[in-house]
């Protein structure tokens, strides 16, 4: 049955350069990745977990530019992601993201990316960053599935079928044709393929980053994806860095 398919764990296969790390229990693979990377771990490395209600996997990352660019793996990561969910849901399914990297599916939140690199500095190439992702596929046992009108995972969204497993590998495998993409033909494409994905440009928008609230119209992004908010008063632009979280200094 479709329905029993996430509690069938599969074998994880990465395309090349990636190294599948499977993790259990409560181990979480983001805080990993940052931890292994923090000790010198090649690039290429994904840890993941995956259980009946939930897949989390994160990638280590050894950047060759400055952090202000690099982190440009956020959004890839997620056009990556978009790219394998769409190819493996019904095609029906509406996948889209935020600029802060919450997952939507059919308008409801689904998951998430998140971020974290061996330093802050906005002008220095870091020695590592991690990308990772949380996503909801099914509720958790005993939880109401209607306990929340905006949240949603994949089984409640006709999405039974979608092995964890494979998306995981899928993930990995366009993000991987996005990184390519993006040395042989600079970031355009993917700020074209991105801003088709994101919901609430052109939308007045509140965001709380760095100790500081930002509100207003959301216009786009600029060339790094930075937020660019316009208000009666003045603009902003908000930096994609906002968004790292801590991760394990080296």
């Amino acid at each position: 049955m479709a329905d029993d398919l996430f509690d069938a764990p599969c074998p994880v296969s990465l395309a090349p350069l990636f190294q599948a790390h499977e993790l259990s229990g409560a181990t979480d693979p983001f805080a990993t990745a940052c931890a292994q990377a923090a000790l010198g771990c090649d690039a290429g490395l994904v840890p993941y977990n995956i259980s009946a209600s939930r897949l989390r996997a994160a990638i280590v990352f050894a950047p060759e530019v400055a952090l202000r660019k690099a982190v440009a793996m956020l959004p890839l990561c997620g056009v990556g992601f978009q790219n394998a969910l769409g190819a493996l849901a019904p095609p029906e399914v509406a996948v889209h993201l935020t600029w802060d990297g919450i997952i939507r599916v059919n308008g409801a939140l689904c998951g998430r990316l998140r971020m974290a690199a061996s330093g802050d500095d906005p002008d220095t190439v870091p020695d590592w960053l991690v990308v990772g992702v949380d996503l909801n596929l099914r509720p958790e046992e005993g939880l109401d599935p209607g306990y929340s009108p905006d949240q949603t995972s994949l089984y409640l969204e006709g999405c039974g079928a979608v092995d964890a497993a494979r998306l995981l590998e899928a993930w990995v495998r366009h993000t991987l044709v996005w990184i390519n993409r993006l040395e042989s033909d600079g970031p355009k494409p993917l700020h074209a393929e991105w801003r088709g994905l994101v919901e609430e440009i052109g939308q007045d928008v509140t965001r709380d980053l760095s100790g500081k609230t930002f509100s207003g119209r959301f216009l786009g992004v600029d060339e790094e994806f930075g937020m660019l908010i316009r208000n009666d008063s003045e603009s902003h632009v908000v930096p994609l860095t906002d968004l790292l979280e801590n991760g394990v200094k080296t």
